[in-house]
């Protein structure tokens, strides 16, 4: 706590206070700061904060468009580069710019989440393509000293808008790095995964992001009082949707729109920064990175830097490292909850693969030859690894079918339905939670926790391989294949890949790291890889959602998002089937209802068998490669 309040004091010190930090000594030595107005085409103003190097010579731009504040505010405080990664291209004299975007603290306009991008703009019509154009346009003719060339990044909601802004064509423009990008809030980022709501990141993002800013603002919206720090607690007690909405109010309209398009219809299909890719020019190289246990936006890392390679013929490069959500930027990355990663990946990533991007790019210095076109570490294994092509080549498709007496093979089931089953009951008003203790905010941790609460309740199956007697590494997508009979007309399954660490395993601190310096018994460690919630009315199209018939087997398949794991000789594989993932996302009423306007008495127990026979194969397929 001491720390962190020092890194918020340091941001807000005046300049003449900074002699004792010496990286922000020098700083503010070689470094102005200027506040300016940019005009769009539409006559409104965004504020942008450009911070220039005083060194000789003409500088690359970076710039960085938010909606969370460009702060601190005023050309005598500078913002604290020094204490995180920038501070190397500073030290590279990059001219660093940052904007709020359109409606956002202190720029002029309207606000609009996820604004959709307009094809046909005319005239004064803008969207983020064009007021990303308009602002580089005007940075290359106003900013003294710069190089005509400019590069854009962004993390989580502003990596949405290094996307967009990859658009824009702007002759400046060289290079992108959408970063954890905000790219589909119905699919699989943030808010929504495969159309379940994500409840507890919304509600609490939501009640203070949503505030109406009715004037430009140094400040920000205070958030929901929450009476209790057990989120367990607080939603379960909240109930249906309707009444968080009710706890919402009716001021914030992202939140009513959310409300009001429960099915993945047009309005969703147009946010959906995937469907436009085809607008990024040839001469903009993108750089995506994402985490493979980011608990907010690892569909969109994955998926985005698939759909450039389809539709786009730009240079285009992946990085994921085992980082949580913008963790390669904070952290050293050689751990996260209780497992170890073994080196400080973070660093290893700033110093080979983004500042070179860049550089090569932005300075025409250095060279790619270390940025192939999928960088990707592989936990478990530990280790960097690159591929021509992601999923690689050599990926092959393998399903790991589910036995009725927990275990798993990969061979094809002979019996027929009535001698493989698997019974449990859904309760929504116990529904399993999607980590062990009482948190308040969402942990980042829970992509790796122990999954052995879980395996002890009688509403989750748990099934497992035999100790594997040889390397099992998979890269690529996970597909859940289930098939299954429930009682009610609607339910949502969850499934969790799982690496069940040998019970007399122990890290070595040599080797691995030291880890969060906090004891745990990892022998036996059930070890989250991936898990994903597939909300059951939409198992045959998102847009439009089809009740259950009570006690007909029915398939359900759905995709996970991309792995990079190495399950060890020694080890198990497992996974896991339950029907709630709380309070991670809402509970379903497991009834064939309007979720988000439905009352309590809706919310009924549901019986679900899952089959695992010849006719019925229930599977997890796996991307195996040697």
């Amino acid at each position: 706590m001491r720390r962190l309040f020092f890194l918020l004091l340091v941001c807000i010190l005046p300049i003449s206070l900074f002699a004792t930090v010496p990286d922000s000594l020098w700083l503010v030595t070689h470094y102005t700061k200027k506040e300016v107005y940019i005009p769009m085409r539409d006559g409104k103003k965004l504020f942008t904060i450009i911070y220039a190097p005083k060194a000789p010579g003409s500088h690359p731009i970076l710039m960085n468009r938010t909606p969370y504040s460009i702060g601190p505010y005023g050309e005598n405080v500078f913002r604290a580069f020094w204490n995180g990664p920038y501070m190397a291209y500073c030290r590279e004299n990059y001219i660093m710019v940052l904007q709020d975007v359109r409606g956002r603290y202190m720029s002029e306009g309207e606000f609009m989440d996820v604004r959709p991008y307009n094809e046909n703009k005319k005239g004064k019509e803008t969207d983020e393509v064009s007021d990303t154009y308009d602002a580089i346009d005007w940075l290359v003719k106003n900013v003294k000293n710069n190089n005509g060339r400019v590069g854009i990044y962004g993390i989580s909601y502003p990596g949405y808008y290094a996307a967009m802004g990859a658009m824009c064509g702007h002759p400046a423009l060289k290079a992108s790095s959408p970063q954890a990008p905000v790219t589909e809030w119905f699919l699989g980022d943030d808010f929504h995964h495969n159309g379940a709501f994500m409840e507890m990141d919304a509600f609490g993002f939501y009640s203070s992001f949503g505030k109406p800013r009715p004037a430009p603002t140094k400040t920000g919206s205070g958030g929901f009082t929450f009476p209790t720090r057990d989120s367990y607690k607080f939603y379960l007690e909240a109930g249906p949707l309707k009444n968080l909405a009710a706890l919402m109010g009716d001021s914030i309209k992202f939140w009513t729109d959310l409300y009001n398009h429960p099915n993945y219809d047009k309005w969703w299909q147009q946010r959906n920064v995937r469907n436009h890719v085809q607008h990024i020019p040839n001469n903009v190289a993108t750089l995506v990175v994402g985490g493979l246990f980011d608990a907010e936006d690892c569909y969109g890392a994955w998926n985005l830097y698939k759909a450039i390679e389809r539709k786009a013929d730009n240079n285009n490069k992946l990085v994921m490292g085992p980082w949580s959500h913008g963790g390669w930027s904070r952290g050293s990355g050689d751990y996260l909850g209780n497992v170890r990663f073994g080196k400080l990946n973070s660093e290893w990533y700033q110093q080979n693969i983004e500042l070179p991007f860049f550089n090569y790019y932005l300075k025409g210095e250095g060279s790619l030859s270390k940025i192939k076109e999928a960088n990707i570490f592989f936990s478990g294994a530990n280790k960097w690894a690159t591929f021509d092509v992601w999923p690689p080549k050599e990926m092959q498709a393998k399903p790991l079918y589910l036995s009725a007496n927990g275990a798993m093979s990969w061979e094809r089931p002979a019996s027929g339905d009535n001698a493989s089953q698997s019974k449990y009951t859904s309760d929504p008003a116990r529904p399993v939670p999607y980590a062990e203790g009482v948190h308040f905010r969402r942990t980042n941790e829970y992509m790796t926790d122990d999954q052995r609460f879980a395996a002890r309740r009688t509403d989750v199956l748990t099934f497992s391989t035999d100790v594997l007697t040889d390397d099992v590494k998979l890269a690529g997508p996970v597909v859940a294949d289930l098939f299954a009979a429930i009682s009610t007309t609607d339910v949502d399954f969850v499934v969790k890949l799982i690496d069940e660490f040998p019970d007399n395993f122990t890290y070595a601190d040599s080797v691995d790291g030291k880890g969060n310096g906090k004891e745990y018994t990892m022998g036996g460690y059930q070890m989250l890889v991936r898990g994903e919630i597939m909300r059951g009315r939409y198992r045959n199209s998102f847009e439009r959602p089809e009740a259950f018939v009570p006690g007909r087997i029915t398939e359900v398949k759905y995709t996970l998002p991309d792995v990079a794991h190495a399950f060890k000789k020694g080890h198990r594989i497992m996974v896991q089937v339950q029907s709630t993932w709380f309070p991670l996302a809402d509970r379903n009423p497991q009834q064939f209802v309007d979720i988000y306007h439905c009352a309590e008495k809706d919310f009924v127990p549901c019986d679900i068998t899952l089959y695992s026979s010849k006719e019925h194969p229930s599977s997890v397929v796996l991307p195996v490669v040697r």
